[in-house]
């Protein structure tokens, strides 16, 4: 067998392995494998094959790692970065955001786990809600909320 084809095959297998510990974005993997030492076209040839049968899908990526930061407290400036940390095209992480729960709600829900007034809004902050999601839990009702 040519020397690139075992590449090829030891890249796809490098990935597999990758996406079955976790799923990771096109940039991500691709990233990985170069550290690995992968050549270009191997690593192109194994994302070309991976995204061709569903492995490798930026915009499911996008969406469960949205989903995931917001249920663990985070908002949507958080998420947003994180999304392009790992890799995704800023479209791509704007639109996961706007499909989660608005940020107000996802605010106010944190805010009550950690008892109103200014402690709640700076631990909002730290975890990247806007200022407007922030302004909105602290001069609520939050402690009323069921």
């Amino acid at each position: 067998m040519p020397r690139s084809e075992d590449e090829r095959e030891d890249a796809l297998d490098r990935a597999v392995r990758a996406l079955a510990r976790r799923d990771h974005s096109a940039e991500s993997l691709r990233a990985k494998l170069e550290r690995a030492g992968v050549s270009e076209p191997a690593r192109d040839a194994a994302l070309e094959t991976l995204a061709g049968i569903g492995y490798v899908d930026d915009e499911r990526f996008a969406r469960d790692r949205a989903e995931r930061l917001a249920a663990r407290g985070y908002g949507d400036d958080w998420i947003r970065a994180d999304l392009e940390a790992q890799g995704l095209a800023r479209e791509a992480a704007e639109t996961a955001v706007a499909g989660l729960e608005p940020e107000r709600e996802r605010a106010l829900r944190e805010a009550r786990k950690l008892a109103a007034g200014p402690r709640a809004a700076r631990a909002l902050q730290r975890r990247g809600f806007s200022e407007e999601a922030v302004e909105s839990v602290a001069a609520g009702p939050v402690a009323d909320d069921p």
